[in-house]
């Protein structure tokens, strides 16, 4: 049983899809910077060591973006045992590609719950904590909100409302909360494992094996964001690999 932490004097992070990738990358980087985090995954076995393994100051809590209820008790877990929410960290996503068929219409609905409807969900729950304060609500969006290509286009449609949702919030939010969009590139992930379509998922493994950045490259460049004195806000930033050519 995790004991609440005295005091509100460390800003508080919630991360989704903390298990892995970037999102297990920016609650160690965080953490590392003296923030509290909670994570937040279905995959309760490995959000669990990652909180076993950071000590204390890290909160593993249960939860699924496309699950509403869950994400409530989450917020409400957060708010009892660090305070409220400082940032927000909407990770959690899902990368089906394949040729567009009515085949994978389960894959399309999945990414639209997840990478689209899971954020705003997700954001809409914790919104009054990140008010009460000088919040921060990070969006990880990806280089597919700007261009897209052949496979794709469902998985590029989420990433692009993504985008144009951002952009709405940060207008309505400011100045209480930033808003910062970050559009990664081909990042060394188990993204392209969740792929149902055999061809299009080794073709995608090969891109990634060629180049990819490092979550924690990507955590860095997030860690950096929230750092900067409250009257500059990073929007938007877009990163590749240095190979990587669309």
């Amino acid at each position: 049983m995790t004991t609440p932490v005295p005091g509100h004097h460390h800003r508080v992070a919630v991360i989704t899809g903390a298990s892995s990738g970037i999102g297990a990358a920016t609650a160690r980087a965080l953490h590392a910077g003296g923030y509290r985090v909670a994570l937040l995954a279905r995959r309760t076995d490995r959000i669990n060591a990652i909180a076993a393994e950071l000590g204390a100051g890290a909160l593993p809590i249960a939860a699924d973006v496309t699950d509403r209820p869950s994400l409530v008790h989450a917020a409400a877990r957060v708010r009892e045992m660090f305070g409220p929410a400082d940032v927000l960290v909407n990770n959690a996503g899902t990368m089906l590609l394949g040729p567009f068929s009515s085949e994978r219409r389960d894959d399309y609905r999945r990414m639209i719950g997840v990478n689209l409807l899971g954020a705003i969900t997700a954001t809409e729950v914790f919104l009054d904590q990140l008010t009460d304060g000088e919040g921060d609500l990070i969006n990880i969006s990806s280089v597919a909100g700007r261009t897209a290509r052949a496979t794709n286009g469902v998985y590029a449609a989420t990433k692009w409302g993504m985008n144009g949702w951002s952009e709405s919030l940060r207008q309505e939010l400011l100045p209480t909360v930033r808003v910062t969009l970050i559009e990664p590139g081909v990042v060394d992930t188990e993204l392209p494992t969740h792929i149902t379509h055999d061809a299009t998922r080794a073709n995608v493994q090969k891109g990634y094996d060629a180049a990819s950045v490092k979550p924690d490259e990507v955590a860095e460049i997030i860690a950096f964001a929230l750092a900067r004195p409250r009257h500059l806000s990073i929007n938007e930033i877009l990163l590749r690999p240095t190979t990587q050519t669309a």
